[in-house]
C-alpha cells in the first residue's frame, strides 16, 4: 500500500509499505478514506518531536471504514465508518481512569499514531485499543465533517474545557491557525461575550471573523494585543487566554493579555524552551495550564457535529489525493495560497 513515511533527518516520502495486520485482541484495522496534514507532522519531519521513530508512517488526523476487528473489540464491526482518535489509550491505568488519556501508561499510549507507531496517511492503519480510539460517524455526517473530530476539534474542546470560561467572559486565542480556530469554535460553546483572535495573517483573521468564530481580530504587527484586550474589557484583560500559536514571542504575549487571576492555557507545541519571568508577572496571580490534549470526549464532539453545533469544514481550504500528498506537504509547509487544512482523499 502507499503511505507517507518519516525517514528521519528532515525527510519524508510517499513509499510502498505492507498492509498492516492485527497484532492484539483489541486492535482494529481501518481502511482510510480521508486524512489531513497537521503542523505536528512538520514538527516530526524537522526533529522537534524526539519521541518520533524514523520509519513510521505519518498521520493522526483521519477517518475511514472498519476493515477487520480483533476478538476483544466489542463496539465496532466491519463496514462501520469511524473517526480515529489522535491518542491510543488503554482505559485502565491510573491516568486513563482520571481522563488523562494523553498520559496513558501503556507503552504505546498517548500520542503514538503517526509518531511512534504507523499512522493514517496511508491506505490502511492498525488502531490499538479500537473500542477506546474510534468514534462511529453517523450517516448524516460526511467524512470531511468528521475529519477533525479526533485531533483538532479534540484539542480545541479540551483547551476550552480547561480554560474555566464562563458566560460573558472575554477569551483571547493567540493563533488563528487550525488549532486556534477550533479553540475559538469550542470556546463559543461556553457563551463568552467576546472572543479575540490574534494572528499576523490577515487572511486567517478575516476567516475567523467571517465564520463567526471571533468577535474581534488583532494583528500584533499593527497593534499591541495586551492593549487591545484591555480596551475591550475596561482595562482588565482577557479572562482566559488560549495560546495556540507557538511563535517566537507568543508565550509572553499570552500572559500579558490575561487579566489578574486569569487563566492561560498553553496548547501550542514549541520548538524552543520558553521563559517564565515570575518577577515581571508578580501579583497577576495567573493560573497556567499546559500540555497535550486529552482526547477523551470524541463522542461528545461527534454529537455536536451531528447536531450542527460544531462545523470545522471551513478549515478545509485545499483538497488532493494520496498520490499528490507530497506536493500538498510542500504547499502546506510553505503556507502558500492561504492554506489552512488539506483534505486528502484515500482509496
Amino acid at each position: 500500500m502507499k503511505a507517507v513515511v518519516f525517514e528521519g533527518n528532515g525527510k519524508i516520502g510517499l513509499k510502498e509499505r505492507p498492509k498492516p495486520v492485527l497484532k492484539e485482541e483489541q486492535d482494529v484495522l481501518v481502511r482510510v478514506t480521508c486524512a489531513s496534514i497537521c503542523t505536528s507532522d512538520l514538527h516530526i519531519k524537522h526533529g522537534a518531536v524526539p519521541r518520533a521513530v524514523p520509519g513510521t508512517i505519518l498521520g493522526h488526523e483521519f477517518v475511514g471504514v472498519v476493515e477487520e476487528t480483533g476478538p476483544g473489540v466489542r463496539k465496532f464491526k466491519p463496514g462501520q465508518r469511524v473517526a480515529v482518535n489522535v491518542e491510543t489509550f488503554c482505559g485502565e491505568c491510573f491516568f486513563c481512569r482520571r481522563g488523562y488519556v494523553n498520559n496513558c501508561s501503556f507503552p504505546q499510549g498517548g500520542w503514538a499514531l503517526g509518531c511512534r507507531i504507523d499512522g493514517g496517511q496511508a491506505e490502511y492503519v492498525r488502531v490499538p485499543f479500537g473500542d477506546n480510539g474510534l468514534t462511529a460517524i453517523p450517516d448524516s455526517v460526511s467524512d470531511e465533517s468528521a475529519l477533525f473530530a479526533g485531533d483538532l476539534l479534540s484539542t480545541g474542546y479540551w483547551a476550552a474545557s480547561i480554560g474555566e470560561i464562563h458566560p460573558a467572559d472575554t477569551v483571547a486565542v493567540i493563533g488563528a491557525g487550525p488549532t486556534g480556530l477550533c479553540s475559538m469554535m469550542c470556546a463559543r460553546l461556553y457563551g463568552p461575550a467576546n472572543i479575540i483572535a490574534v494572528d499576523v495573517d490577515d487572511f486567517r483573521l478575516k476567516l475567523a471573523l467571517e465564520q463567526g468564530l471571533a468577535d474581534a481580530a488583532v494583528n500584533p504587527l499593527r497593534e499591541d494585543p495586551a492593549e487591545a484586550a484591555a480596551a475591550l474589557t475596561r482595562g482588565r484583560g482577557a479572562d482566559t487566554v488560549i495560546e495556540a500559536a507557538g511563535g517566537e514571542n507568543t508565550f509572553e504575549m499570552s500572559w500579558q493579555m490575561a487579566r489578574p487571576n486569569g487563566v492561560v492555557c498553553v496548547v501550542a507545541m514549541y520548538e524552543k524552551p520558553q521563559i517564565l519571568p515570575l518577577p515581571d508577572m508578580y501579583g497577576k496571580n495567573l493560573i497556567f495550564k499546559t500540555g497535550g490534549v486529552d482526547g477523551n470526549r470524541c463522542q461528545e464532539i461527534m454529537d455536536l457535529i451531528a447536531g450542527g453545533r460544531l462545523d470545522a469544514r471551513c478549515l478545509i481550504t485545499h483538497r488532493t489525493d494520496l498520490d499528490h500528498i507530497m506536493e500538498a506537504y510542500e504547499l502546506f509547509e510553505d503556507k502558500r495560497e492561504n492554506v489552512i487544512k488539506y483534505a486528502v482523499r484515500i482509496g
